[in-house]
C-alpha cells in the first residue's frame, strides 16, 4: 500500500527478526530531516534506544531488503551523488519511532511526535475494541456448541416418536366367508 497523507507509513512497516519495524529513512522523511542527520541524532542519544527500540540491520538483511523493495532508492538523498548508503540501515520498532520523535528538535518532528502518539493511541483503542468483539464471539460460539449438543440430545430422544410404527400384517382384499362347523 503506498503512503498517503492520512497514513504516511502505510506500506512501509516491515517484519524483521520477528518485529514490526520501519527503516531509518522513513521516520527521517516524516520528521523532515536527512537520514544521515536522523541517524546522528539517534547515535547522540543511544541510551534512549535499547535493542528492542532500534537495531542496525545485518548485511544479509539489508541485501534482502534491497532486492525486495529497492531500499537504497527510497532511502538515498535526492541528488545523484551519494545514492549508495555507506552504512547499514537502522530500523525502529514502534517504541523506537516514538523515542526518535522525542530526540529530534525540528518543528516538523514535534508535530509528527504528536501525530505518532495519537496514531498509536487510536490503534490501541481499535485493538481493545477488537478484543472485546473477539471475546463476545467466543462466548457466542461456546453457547452455540452447548445448544448444538442439547439439540442433538433432544433429536435423539424424539427420533423414536417420529418414526412410524411398524406395519402389521396386510389385510387381504375381497369378501371372506368364515365357515363354522355345525354341531
Amino acid at each position: 500500500m503506498p503512503p498517503s497523507d492520512s497514513n504516511p507509513l502505510a506500506g512501509r512497516i516491515l517484519s524483521i527478526r520477528g518485529q514490526r519495524v520501519v527503516l531509518d529513512a522513513d521516520p527521517a522523511r516524516l520528521y523532515g530531516v536527512p537520514t544521515k542527520r536522523f541517524n546522528e541524532a539517534v547515535k547522540r542519544n543511544a541510551a534512549r534506544f535499547p535493542k528492542d527500540f532500534a537495531f542496525q540491520l545485518k548485511r544479509e538483511e539489508a541485501d534482502s531488503l534491497r532486492s525486495q523493495i529497492a531500499t537504497l532508492e527510497n532511502a538515498a538523498p535526492e541528488s545523484g551523488r551519494g545514492r549508495n548508503r555507506k552504512y547499514l540501515p537502522w530500523v525502529f520498532t514502534e517504541h523506537g519511532a516514538v523515542m526518535a520523535a522525542n530526540v529530534m528538535r525540528s518543528e516538523k518532528a514535534v508535530a509528527m511526535s504528536v501525530y505518532v502518539v495519537r496514531a498509536l493511541v487510536k490503534m490501541r483503542d481499535e485493538l481493545a475494541t477488537s478484543a472485546v468483539i473477539l471475546r463476545r464471539l467466543a462466548d457466542v460460539d461456546k453457547k452455540l456448541v452447548t445448544h448444538d449438543v442439547i439439540l442433538r440430545d433432544i433429536y435423539e430422544k424424539l427420533r423414536p416418536l417420529l418414526t412410524p410404527p411398524p406395519a402389521g400384517p396386510a389385510k387381504e382384499m375381497g369378501f371372506h366367508v368364515v365357515l363354522r362347523k355345525r354341531r
